[in-house]
């Protein structure tokens, strides 16, 4: 039992993709389509299904068992294409590389039209700590309430003790509906490093403009207070 809302679409669902659809590969748009279909393969989110016929027919090269290589120019990508009878016959599946919803980019995967996504500010009174120590508190988070996931509770750099953050350069991780991130942190308490619990994404996707700049921590991973109340850890797969 959580207290969020759980993903609600089941395994090989099929919905229309109302977006024009482009995938890139070395520089050259490979397939441009305004007939994609969303498949969900799990709950938690869609892939792209393609007709055949909306992608670029010298970039593929056949493989056994329906699947395709990718060439552009120098660019090699074998068994980077594949077609499935099973679940959406004429149409291609690829793996994830750089992809554009009409004219924005999409990173990781395709966003789902089942999972909204809102930045709040917000007046509760929010602690972080681990193994007893506080890492941060504030009476003005922002709290980003994304389907499928736990709360999370981004702060001010001012209300954040640095002294226990070690910054990681280099690590990054994208999400499709708030965009790369661009600082990553550690946590040391006394002897312990704990690894990738904090992050800020200074140019968020406009949709959670408020979380731009802000820190925030993994619920997993420490141990949150709101209004007085220790939330408990939640289980999940550890998507910001």
């Amino acid at each position: 039992m959580t207290d969020y809302p759980a993903a609600a679409v089941h395994t090989g669902h099929v919905e229309p993709v109302p977006r024009r659809v482009r995938g890139v590969l070395a520089g050259k748009t490979i397939v441009d389509s305004r007939r994609a279909k969303y498949v969900w393969e799990w709950p938690y989110y869609p892939q792209f299904y393609f007709p055949i016929a909306d992608v670029l027919p010298d970039v593929l090269a056949s493989e056994p068992d329906g699947r395709y290589s990718l060439r552009v120019g120098e660019v090699e990508k074998p068994a980077a294409a594949w077609t499935s009878d099973d679940v959406l016959s004429g149409h291609l599946r690829f793996a994830w590389d750089a992809w554009f919803e009409e004219d924005e980019q999409v990173f990781v995967h395709p966003r789902s039209p089942y999972t909204r996504v809102d930045a709040l500010r917000s007046t509760r009174h929010v602690r972080v700590r681990l193994d007893g120590v506080a890492l941060a508190e504030s009476s003005s988070p922002v709290l980003l309430f994304e389907t499928g996931l736990p709360t999370r509770y981004y702060f001010n750099r001012t209300e954040v003790d640095f002294t226990h953050l070690v910054a990681e350069p280099g690590m990054a991780t994208a999400c499709p509906y708030k965009g790369e991130t661009s600082g990553y942190w550690s946590v040391r308490v006394g002897d312990v490093l704990h690894e990738h619990l904090a992050w800020t994404y200074a140019y968020p996707a406009a949709a959670v403009q408020p979380i731009a700049g802000l820190v925030a921590f993994y619920n997993e991973m420490v141990d949150i207070e709101a209004d007085g109340e220790l939330l408990p850890r939640p289980r999940t797969h550890f998507s910001k």
